[in-house]
């Protein structure tokens, strides 16, 4: 048995995910371009979705529950665009916290951002 760690382990595991998760969302929804898409939206249940998927993304326990991440985000529009105003409050909300090494943020982007091709509407895929 291995003593290294996960990221999900070095970033604080449950407590930080949630904390980032939080963090993450308010920046989200205060954004006046991405705001629409989570109008009809429980927030509540975006934050548990997203802690899902985050803990999962960062080789912590995988308790979803076989989130589709393509049929989630079909016809919903999501540029290219939409989508990197999302990493980059991502990027901010991970940039705040202190005790996230340099190498462990950039795992964390890197591992979200793989998922960007079951995010973006195929029709808007090509766009900047």
């Amino acid at each position: 048995m291995s003593d290294e760690q996960t990221l999900y382990q070095r970033i604080g595991g449950a407590a930080a995910v949630d904390e980032l998760v939080d963090d993450f969302y308010v920046r989200v929804l205060a954004d006046a371009e991405l705001r629409p898409f989570f109008l009809d939206a429980s927030v509540d249940q975006l934050k548990r979705m997203q802690t899902e998927f985050f803990a999962a993304a960062l080789d912590g326990p995988v308790i979803t529950s076989d989130i589709n991440l393509a049929r989630i985000h079909q016809g919903m529009g999501i540029t290219r665009k939409h989508l990197t105003r999302f990493v980059n409050h991502l990027i901010a909300a991970v940039d705040e916290r202190s005790h996230i090494k340099s190498r462990d943020a950039m795992g964390i982007i890197y591992r979200i951002a793989t998922y960007s091709d079951q995010i973006i509407d195929d029709a808007n895929a090509a766009d900047g």
